[in-house]
C-alpha cells in the first residue's frame, strides 16, 4: 500500500489502459493534443471528398473532424470503450468504425483510402516498419500519410501515455515504447514512402501559460508530425 502524499503508478496493457481511460479521455485536458491538433488538421489540408483512414482512432478527435469537413472516414481502434464513445459525437452517423488490432494487417483492400492518419498512436506500436506498410498498401497511388507521435525527448522526462483514474487516484500507463525519431523516418522509408516533411514541436511559454500541465516543457520537444507520400 502506498504511503500517505505518494502517487502509485501502475504500467497496463495498452488495450486494458484505453478502456479503462474512455469514461474520462474528452474530459482530461491534454496539452500534447492541444499542441498536436491545429498541427495536425493543418497537414491533412482539404479534405473534402476524401476516402480517409483514421487509424488508432479513440474517442474519435481527428474523425469528427475529418467528417465535418467532408470526407469519407473509416475509423479504427481496438478499443471498444474508446470506440463507444467516439459513435455518441456528431458526424459519426457518416462514419464507418472498425474495431481492429493495429498490430495485425489492415483488413482493407489495395489502394481503397486517398488519406491515412494516425495521430499520437506510434508510442503503442511494436513493430513501425509493419504499421507503415499497411499504410502504404491500403494508400491510392497518389496518396498520402499523416501521422503525429509523442516525441520520445518526453520519455527522458519521465512522460508517456497516462491518466489518473478518478476512483482510486492510481495513475495508469498503457504501456509505451520511446522509438527514435530516426526510427519512425526510416520505418516510412523502408515502406518505400516518400518523405515530405518531418517537424518537431515544442510549446512556447504562451501555450505553457494556457496549459499549465505543459509549463515544465517549455522549449523541450513534446510532438513530432511527418507527411509521407506514395
Amino acid at each position: 500500500m502506498a504511503g500517505k502524499g505518494i502517487v502509485v503508478s501502475t504500467i497496463v496493457g495498452v488495450q486494458h489502459g484505453y478502456d479503462r481511460w474512455a469514461e474520462i479521455y474528452d474530459e482530461d485536458v491534454n496539452p500534447l493534443q492541444a499542441l498536436e491538433q491545429p498541427r495536425f488538421q493543418d497537414a491533412c489540408g482539404d479534405v473534402a471528398g476524401l476516402t480517409v483512414l483514421d487509424l488508432g482512432c479513440g474517442t474519435g478527435r481527428h474523425t469528427q473532424w475529418l467528417a465535418s469537413r467532408g470526407a469519407n472516414v473509416t475509423a479504427v481502434d481496438f478499443s471498444e470503450e474508446m470506440l463507444s464513445k467516439a459513435r455518441c459525437k456528431e458526424e459519426a452517423e457518416a462514419v464507418r468504425f472498425v474495431i481492429h488490432n493495429l498490430h495485425e494487417p489492415l483488413p482493407f483492400k489495395q489502394g481503397e483510402f486517398d488519406l491515412v492518419v494516425s495521430g499520437l498512436v506510434l508510442e503503442h506500436l511494436c513493430d513501425l516498419n509493419e504499421f507503415f506498410i499497411n499504410i502504404y498498401r491500403v494508400l491510392k497511388q497518389p496518396g498520402r500519410a499523416v501521422v503525429s507521435a509523442m516525441h520520445p525527448a518526453m520519455f527522458l522526462r519521465d512522460s508517456q501515455a497516462q491518466f489518473t483514474d478518478p476512483q482510486s487516484g492510481e495513475v495508469i500507463r498503457p504501456g509505451s515504447l520511446p522509438h527514435q525519431v530516426s526510427e519512425m523516418i526510416m520505418a516510412g522509408v523502408n515502406a518505400k514512402f516518400h518523405v515530405a516533411a518531418v517537424e518537431e514541436y515544442a510549446p512556447d511559454r504562451e501555450f505553457g501559460e494556457q496549459y499549465p500541465r505543459a509549463e515544465k516543457y517549455v522549449g523541450w520537444p513534446m510532438l513530432i508530425m511527418m507527411c509521407l507520400v506514395k
